[in-house]
C-alpha cells in the first residue's frame, strides 16, 4: 500500500477521514491506497490521489516504510511526501479531509499506524552538527549558534571530538540553553550520560556504539550514524528516531574516502521505517537531490555553520 503526506509550504499536512463501508470508518489517515500488480508504488500513489482527491501529483518524494498489524489485515505502507500537485482537492468518495499542524492536530480518532509518521513529521529537515574546535573563541561559538537559530535551524548535534571533557560539557550546556530558548532540540554525540546530565533532548550514537548497544537509551530522541545496510538494520531494530547515512559525496576532511553517491544512498535508504538524513559533502544545494533520493533531510557540518567553518 501507499500513502501520501501532502504538505503545504507552511508545513501543514492533509489527513482524510475513512468513509462509511470501509474498515475503521470514521478514522483519520494519510490518503492513499493499494498498489495494483502492474504498478510501482509511485504510480499507484498518483492514481490513488487522482481517484480519491481529484489531484495530479507533480512532485512526490519517497520517505518511510512502515508495517502494522491491524485486526483485519497486516499492512505495509510506503509513505511519500507530496509537495506539488495540480487541481483542487475534493473528496471523490465523500470523505472529509482537513489540513493539520503537527503541533495542533484537531481531528480524531487517528489510525494507530500513523503514530510514527507524526513523530517523524516533527523532525526538522536540517540537522546541524557542530564542527567547532577547542581553539574557537567562546564569543564566536555563541555568535555562530545565534546565527544558526536566526536562520531557522532547530535540530543540532553537539560533537566534542578532541575536546577536554569539562570544556565539552560547558559547550553542550551553552548550546542547549540557547537552543531551548528558541524551541530547538539538541542531541549529544556519543555520550548518553552527558546528555542526561545537561538536559539535552537526546543522544547520537556512533556506528561503533550502535553495534554494541542492546537497548535504546532512555532519552526522548535517539539517533545513529550508519554507513551500510547492516548498520541501518541495527538502527531500526534499536528503535532510533532517525539515522544519518553517509558519506554521500566527497568531503575535504576525508579526501579519497569511498562515497555512496545519490544512487547508493537511495538504495540503502529505501524501505526504512525511520527518517534517514544524508551526510557527507552536503550543503543546501543538495536538498532537492537528497529528498528525491528518499532522505528526510540534510545533515551538515560546514553547510550549517557559515560563520566558523571554511
Amino acid at each position: 500500500m501507499v500513502a501520501a503526506v501532502l504538505q503545504r509550504p507552511d508545513g501543514r499536512f492533509l489527513l482524510a477521514q475513512r468513509p462509511p463501508g470501509k474498515a475503521y470508518a470514521g478514522y483519520w489517515e494519510f490518503p492513499g491506497g493499494k498498489v495494483e500488480p502492474d504498478e510501482t508504488p509511485a504510480l499507484a500513489l498518483k492514481r490513488e490521489l487522482q481517484e480519491e482527491l481529484g489531484i495530479n501529483i507533480t512532485t512526490a518524494h519517497p520517505w518511510l516504510t512502515r508495517e502494522y498489524d491491524y485486526e483485519h489485515a497486516a499492512v505495509r505502507l510506503d509513505f511519500f511526501r507530496v509537495r506539488a500537485w495540480r487541481g483542487e482537492l475534493r473528496g471523490r468518495e465523500q470523505q472529509a479531509f482537513a489540513w493539520q499542524r503537527i503541533d495542533a492536530i484537531n481531528v480524531a480518532p487517528l489510525l494507530p499506524a500513523n503514530g510514527p509518521i507524526l513523530a517523524a513529521l516533527k523532525l526538522p529537515e536540517t540537522y546541524a552538527i557542530t564542527g567547532f574546535t577547542p581553539a574557537t573563541p567562546p564569543r564566536q561559538l555563541a555568535a555562530a549558534m545565534d546565527d544558526a537559530l536566526a536562520r531557522g535551524l532547530r535540530l543540532f548535534q553537539v560533537r566534542g571530538r578532541d575536546w577536554p571533557a569539562e570544556r565539552f560539557s560547558a559547550l553542550a550546556t551553552e548550546i542547549i540553553a540557547r537552543a531551548r530558548a528558541a524551541g530547538a532540540q539538541v542531541l549529544i554525540n556519543a555520550d548518553a550520560g552527558l546528555a542526561q546530565r545537561c538536559g539535552a533532548d537526546g543522544v547520537h550514537l556512533t556506528a561503533a556504539q550502535l553495534r554494541d548497544t542492546r537497548a535504546r537509551p532512555q532519552l526522548p530522541l535517539v539517533a545513529a550514524s550508519c554507513h551500510d545496510a547492516e548498520e541501518l538494520e541495527l538502527a531500526a531494530g534499536l528503535g532510533v528516531d532517525f539515522a544519518v547515512l553517509g558519506p554521500v559525496l566527497p568531503t575535504p576532511t576525508h579526501a579519497g574516502a569511498k562515497t555512496l553517491g545519490w544512487p547508493g544512498f537511495r538504495a540503502l535508504a529505501a524501505g526504512r521505517p525511520m527518517p534517514v538524513f544524508a551526510l557527507g559533502g552536503i550543503d543546501e544545494a543538495c536538498r532537492e537531490a537528497a529528498l528525491a533520493s528518499g532522505a528526510h533531510g540534510l545533515a551538515m557540518i560546514r553547510g550549517a555553520w557559515r560563520q566558523l567553518l571554511p
